[in-house]
């Protein structure tokens, strides 16, 4: 049976040595943010996710969700650990104290959030839902409507949704048909059909807060005639309390491939009522809030279904005995060697264990960004966090996704045939990972909107940007010896980048499926580059640990042979990008339709 330990140290690493948050209390939630505190954080979280949740993982795989009469059902104790996860204080964590909330920066959230998603996925796809309605009525909502519903959405009494797709449109939102009515008292009704709906429908809360995507009769076509409404289960009546249950509905539950425990819903609203948010026909704009936040939890869910993958192949590595080491037994007195000692087992463990430390050093880093978007005193920093923070969301959605997925496979590998049974486990880590690359926009989707949108926008200002973060890096340790090994690779991967960003500028606009054909080599690029300079500056940072004797020798070493892992044997894909961005459109194009 799988299991899952929350890799407590490396969290530390990340938020006090690599980033050291305390240089940021002087701005707000950052403060209170003590190292202490915040290594308390983490304990108990891991505390919480590892003996509450995990358990669960394979009881909602195994059971499911079931709909009947319109009420949907979660797997047993999936409700009992929800509401440990209300008393604990968890949704709070990194909500604004104005509702209710601890205030802390997301920096920390987004690793409280990998541990909830490594120990159970499915289950955790019912907090992270709830806090992207909160963050979209916290930017887009009037006082009103925050006052009635963030308060019960942070402390997790009630939970959140998010409506977009319908039968016959997904990313193409401008097709959606779903209407809305003006009632004449500033409310309207909302009539069309929902899909794919997570935690549409479920009894662990009191109520659930939709936040649906409509067309108000007589809005122009197009995303340009698009709004945001309000709707939930059940009324809220003037004291707070809780009404008539509104007229929507769960007609039907997903039949998937993983993430059983989730309740994916088709919702049906028959007029409806509901509130909208912000500016009529400016819906889109203030559910990208959600839509940004739900990319970037949903890059956070491949990690972390990388990290439980990893952490079981492992452990089966070491305890499985098959064969003998090329070198020479290193069991002499068993009939055969753990398979550990093959190089190839290692290979694939060790390209998961690259990932999984790189990926999540850029997750914290990227949060970091988007928490001095909101936060920084100066202009010029909030700038250039919110250009940063936009550049890489589309790279850690599209970029983790595909590699959780494939490192999912590849623990399942280590396993022989014994990944493909159930009985171990894996096979769920490779099903529940799979979605990540679909839903909240395909990874297609998102490279297209990382070339199609990101670079062009405010001519190249934030892909510029992180250029001189790349270049700032090796300029300020050109004289450290011991760091070139990292710096050097790291130079020339921002140079393949920028010759691949160059080549799209030049050559794009002659032809637009230039930028479709390579967009996704070109994201991969970008992401290699990206976590190579995580992999510089935590190479850094272990050196440092070294330098000064802190007395966990073992763990910066382990962490320089895991970077030199990435550097040597992970980062030259990028040449391989490279070239495939200049092959353009040609040969992707040649056939006609009629030949496919």
């Amino acid at each position: 049976m799988a299991s899952y330990k929350a890799p407590t140290r490396e969290y530390g690493f990340l938020l006090h040595e690599l980033l050291d948050l305390s240089r940021f209390s002087n701005l707000p939630g950052f403060a209170e943010a003590t190292p202490d505190l915040v290594d308390q954080i983490m304990e108990q979280a891991a505390k919480f996710s590892e003996e509450v949740l995990q358990p669960l993982n394979k009881v909602g795989d195994e059971q499911g969700c079931v709909l009947k009469d319109g009420e949907v059902t979660t797997p047993e104790g999936f409700r009992e650990a929800y509401q440990q996860l209300v008393e604990g204080g968890w949704p709070s964590l990194v909500c604004s104290p104005d509702y209710g909330g601890q205030g802390f920066p997301n920096t920390i959230g987004v690793l409280f959030n990998e541990m909830v998603s490594s120990a159970n996925m499915a289950f955790g796809m019912y907090p992270g839902l709830s806090h992207g309605a909160y963050s979209a009525l916290t930017h887009h909502g009037s006082d009103e409507l925050k006052d009635i519903y963030l308060p019960k959405l942070v402390s997790g009494e009630w939970t959140g949704t998010m409506n977009l797709t319908e039968p016959h449109c997904g990313t193409d939102v401008g097709m959606l048909r779903t209407k809305a009515v003006p009632n004449g008292d500033g409310t309207y009704a909302i009539t069309g059909q929902k899909i794919w709906i997570s935690a549409g429908e479920h009894s662990m809360a009191d109520n659930i807060i939709h936040l649906v995507l409509a067309r108000i009769e007589g809005a122009p076509g197009g995303v340009g005639g698009i709004s945001l409404f309000v709707v939930p289960k059940f009324l809220v009546n003037e004291d707070g309390s809780l009404g008539d249950r509104n007229t929507l509905q769960c007609g039907g539950l997903e039949e998937k491939m993983g993430i059983h425990g989730n309740a994916t819903c088709v919702m049906n609203y028959d007029g409806a009522k509901g509130w909208v948010v912000g500016e009529e026909n400016k819906g889109l704009k203030a559910m990208f809030t959600m839509m940004n936040e739900a990319r970037l939890g949903v890059g956070m869910q491949g990690i972390s279904q990388s990290e439980v993958a990893y952490q079981n192949a492992r452990d089966f590595a070491l305890d499985r005995i098959q064969g003998r080491a090329l070198t020479g037994p290193k069991n002499p007195d068993g009939a055969a060697d753990p398979i550990i000692v093959h190089p190839d087992v290692r290979r694939m463990l060790m390209n998961i264990r690259a990932f999984n430390e790189g990926a999540r050093a850029l997750l914290v880093w990227t949060a970091l960004w988007g928490d001095l978007a909101e936060k920084a005193e100066d202009e010029e920093t909030r700038q250039k966090a919110d250009d940063l923070m936009g550049l890489m969301t589309p790279i850690v959605k599209g970029y983790f996704t595909d590699k959780g997925f494939a490192h999912a496979v590849e623990a399942q590998q280590v396993y022989g045939g014994s990944g493909y049974t159930k009985e171990w486990g894996a096979e769920q880590f490779v099903r529940d990972a799979r979605i990540a690359m679909i839903y909240e926009g395909t990874n297609g989707i998102q490279a297209l909107d990382l070339v199609g949108r990101k670079l062009a926008s405010k001519g190249g200002r934030a892909v510029f940007s992180f250029f001189k973060e790349v270049d700032d890096f090796v300029a300020d340790n050109k004289d450290d010896a011991k760091l070139a090994e990292f710096t050097t690779p790291l130079a020339e991967a921002r140079k393949e980048l920028e010759e691949a960003t160059m080549w799209f500028m030049e050559n794009a606009l002659e032809n637009p499926d230039h930028a479709g054909a390579g967009s996704a080599d070109y994201l991969h690029l970008f992401a290699l580059t990206a976590i190579a300079l995580m992999w510089a500056q935590m190479a850094k940072a272990a050196n440092a640990g070294l330098a000064n004797g802190s007395g966990d020798k073992d763990y910066y070493e382990t962490k320089l042979i895991t970077g030199r892992y990435f550097i040597n044997r992970i980062l030259p894909q990028t040449t391989t990008h490279l070239t495939a961005v200049k092959a353009g459109a040609g040969d992707v194009m040649a056939l006609t339709a009629e030949q496919f």
